[in-house]
This record gives structure tokens, C-alpha cells and sequence, in this order.
């Protein structure tokens, strides 16, 4: 059946948004070439559809590992937004912070870096400091920082991040979390690993109690929790974090996926150190079952 005017290039946006949501960003690019191209023919160029499409394009190019046709789509759309919309209009900041994640992406930092500033800035002066997109633009520069190497600056800014994200959402909103984790990370970066250990003990335990026992975002901290707590000495700690994440990888994946069998060499790794000899010969052969199991899975016989 044909499309309705205009209701094609929807559909198929809707269905890139869902091949991105899906971690398949490859077969969403083609979808959002063609709606971006259908998009300049129809409505023109400068049209405010015609910019978001260009700016979803960037995002496919970048999440699909194209940078170098992210980085000159974005530029073209944050001109675009600057002119039609404005400098200080919600997408062209949008547009602005996209672009400086490009330039983070492909290892261009001193630009990185300066459009985040710049875009913090306007953001706090226009929207103010408490808007979710002034927060998260705080979120972003602290990461240009720690990957330039600004560790304290970074800290400073995840520090501030952290409490107005407490203050303004609670302790257990998703995006408290990731900032207290964030935050833990810059310490283990740094080797603060006294500082780090408390943030990420909360996030285990927030993470529990909002997203349940076996959700895969918990295994994913148990094991950074273990690797701090291995730093540290605390080696029966670690095994048991280590442990928890088997457990977890396990209820929430099956027992033949791939992160299974990295948690029981981690696992393994602690063991080791321990001197427990049958418990690391244990989960190793565990580890290596599984690696061959999932190695099969989906293989032609």
C-alpha cells in the first residue's frame, strides 16, 4: 500500500529512532539519508525538519563510528540552527552540544572542550542552573576534562553535578546514579580509591533498590565495585562483588552469554590472588564452557 504524503519520511524516521534505541545504528543511516534528502526536496533546506533530520543523520554517522561525516554534517547544523534559530535557541544548543560530543569522539579535544564550555555557559545563562540540559552540559564538559587530562577540573565539575542532581531529582533518579558513578570514576582515575569506594557501594546499592537484583546495569557496577575493592587489598570483598556479578550476568543474560564468562575471569583473577586453587580451576572451566557454548549459539551446523 502507498505511503500518505508526508507520513513516509515519519515512518521511517520512526524506524531509524528504533534501529539506533536497538544499538544498530548502521541500518538506521540509510533510513536517515534518504528522510533527510526527501526532507531538503520537499520542504527545503533551512526548514526546522530539515535541520533536526540533518542533526539525527550526524548522531547515526557518529554512533555508526563515522565521524569524519558526523563532524561536517554537525558544523553544517549548528551553523544552520545559529542562523535560522539563533545562537541561544534550545536546539541550536542541542545541535552544539552534539557537535562537541563528535569532536570527544574522534579525539579533538581542545574543541571539545571549548564548545562545552560554551555551551554550559549559555545554558546556564538562558535556562538556568538547575534545567536538566545545563546538568547535563556540566556532565559533558566534566568529561572532555577527564579525557584531556583535567582530572581536578573534572572532579570539581561531577562534584557540583552530583549534588544538584541529589538536590533537584533524589538519590535514586537514574541520573543521580550515573553522576555518582561518574564521579567514583574520576577518583579510581585519579587513584583515590578511598573516595571511590563509598560512591560506588551507593551505586550498587541504589542501583538494586531502583532497578532490581538482576538488572545488567548492577553487574555492571558490582564489578567495577570489585576491581576498587582488589586495589584496595580487600580481596574477600572483591570475590564476593565479582560473584554477585556472575550471579546477575547469569539471570539477566543466561548462562552462555559472553559477559558471564569475562565476570568468572574476573572472578578467577581475585581467586588467584587468594590462593584458592580449586575455586579458581572452577571458574575458569566455567568460563570456558560458557565461551564455547555462546560461541555456538546461532553457528551453522
Amino acid at each position: 500500500m502507498a505511503c500518505v504524503a508526508g507520513n513516509c519520511g515519519v515512518s521511517r524516521g520512526n524506524l531509524a529512532l528504533a534501529y539506533q534505541a536497538a544499538g544498530r545504528p548502521a541500518e538506521a543511516v540509510p533510513l536517515l539519508e534518504r528522510t533527510l534528502a526527501d526532507s531538503v526536496r520537499v520542504l527545503g533546506a533551512e526548514h526546522p525538519d530539515t535541520l533536526a533530520s540533518r542533526g539525527s543523520l550526524a548522531l547515526a554517522y557518529r554512533d555508526a563510528g563515522r565521524l569524519a561525516e558526523a563532524v561536517p554534517l554537525l558544523e553544517r547544523a549548528v551553523a544552520d540552527r545559529e542562523r535560522v534559530l539563533g545562537a541561544d535557541h534550545p536546539d541550536t544548543l542541542g545541535s552544539r552540544n552534539n557537535l562537541a560530543s563528535v569532536y570527544l569522539a574522534a579525539g579533538r579535544l581542545a574543541e571539545a572542550v571549548a564548545l562545552f564550555e560554551r555551551t554550559l555557559a549559555v545554558r546556564e545563562r538562558v535556562l538556568g542552573p538547575d534545567h536538566p540540559d545545563t546538568l547535563a552540559s556540566r556532565n559533558n564538559l566534566a568529561s572532555a576534562y577527564w579525557a584531556a587530562g583535567r582530572l581536578d577540573a573534572a572532579q570539581a565539575l561531577l562534584e557540583r553535578t552530583l549534588a544538584d542532581t541529589e538536590r533537584l531529582l533524589g538519590p535514586d533518579h537514574p541520573d543521580t546514579l550515573a553522576s555518582r558513578d561518574n564521579l567514583a570514576g574520576a577518583h579510581q582515575a585519579a587513584e583515590q580509591l578511598d573516595q571511590a569506594l563509598p560512591l560506588l557501594e551507593e551505586v550498587v546499592a541504589s542501583t538494586e533498590r531502583v532497578l532490581g537484583a538482576v538488572h545488567p546495569q548492577l553487574a555492571v557496577t558490582l564489578c567495577r565495585l570489585g576491581q576498587v575493592q582488589a586495589e584496595l587489598g580487600d580481596l574477600a570483598s572483591a570475590a564476593a562483588a565479582f560473584g554477585r556479578a556472575v550471579e546477575v550476568d547469569t539471570a539477566a543474560y543466561g548462562p552462555d552469554h559472553p559477559e558471564v564468562a569475562t565476570d568468572l575471569e574476573a572472578l578467577a583473577a581475585v581467586q588467584e590472588r587468594l590462593g584458592d586453587v580449586e575455586a579458581v580451576a572452577a571458574s575458569r572451566a566455567r568460563a570456558r564452557a560458557h565461551s564455547r557454548a555462546g560461541a555456538g549459539v546461532g553457528s551453522v551446523t
